[in-house]
């Protein structure tokens, strides 16, 4: 094993450890200022293998910081990339405590799921969108191993794209029949308006970025695959969560409601 390598394991044994332990460790970038992105995707394969032996089953992939509001809000200037998996899947409340969330923050997205293989490179939104079985809208509640959420884009990716947990509603779309990048997100908090945006918040058009994802990931050998849950990156700026808060997204398209989804947190 070479000094990257053991520097790599040493990195996904130490956010392994902060996952289970619920805690935070100081940024990785800053300790390491070698580490580069294939580093990063590196440390967090191997926290995922814990995982995997842990028992926990990857359900799928996300995209994440892929909008100018969510890249302003957390300096990263660039998307990244993780996995999903069983037991991040929530139904119902989600309890904090129970779900091991340090500093969560929620997001509201658009899911995917395939019934059919991606396979980057030179994969199109059109290619997606013929892959994919059903939308439907979603909130993915990111959470950080990161102190404070200081994270640059390999922090970020280390950590598996900053996951936590994320909740389907319960609309199933055709995404043919949907103008995906005109999509309207609203978002209420505890009763009150809190934010609102629009599907080409993500990289123009969510299946662009669903796009992107399976080319990136195609570069070192990973395929989305059927079956797959693939979140596709907020379309509105990350709100901290917290017990007893209530988040709802309702999803438009032109002057017809589509679909809702509720983040009620225990």
């Amino acid at each position: 094993m070479s000094a990257s390598e053991a520097l790599n394991a040493q990195l996904s044994d130490e956010l392994y450890a902060a996952l289970r332990e619920r805690r935070t460790v100081a940024p990785l970038i800053e300790r390491h200022p070698e580490l580069t992105i294939d580093d990063a995707y590196a440390i967090s394969l191997g926290a995922l293998a814990r995982r995997t032996a842990d028992g926990e089953r990857v359900v799928g992939k996300k995209i994440g910081v892929t909008s100018k509001a969510v890249q302003d809000m957390l300096g990263v200037h660039q998307p990244d990339f993780g996995f999903l998996t069983d037991r991040m899947w929530i139904e119902g409340a989600i309890d904090i405590d129970k779900a091991g969330l340090i500093q969560p923050r929620a997001e509201a997205e658009i899911a995917f799921v395939l019934k059919s293989s991606l396979a980057g490179p030179g994969v199109t939104a059109a290619d997606v969108i013929a892959a994919t079985d059903y939308v439907a809208p979603c909130f993915e509640i990111v959470d950080s191993r990161i102190s404070d959420w200081k994270i640059g884009i390999v922090d970020t990716v280390a950590d598996n794209a900053s996951c936590g947990v994320f909740v389907i509603g319960e609309a199933r779309l055709d995404p043919a029949g949907l103008d995906l990048p005109n999509l309207h997100v609203a978002v209420i908090k505890n009763g009150r308006p809190l934010s609102e945006g629009y599907g080409r918040a993500v990289q123009g058009d969510p299946a662009q970025a669903v796009a992107w994802l399976a080319n990136t990931l195609g570069a070192y050998g990973v395929t989305l695959d059927a079956g797959d849950v693939i979140l596709s990156g907020s379309l509105v700026p990350l709100e901290p969560a917290r017990k007893g808060d209530n988040f709802e997204m309702i999803l438009g398209d032109g002057h017809r409601t589509v679909g809702q989804c509720i983040a009620r947190f225990e």
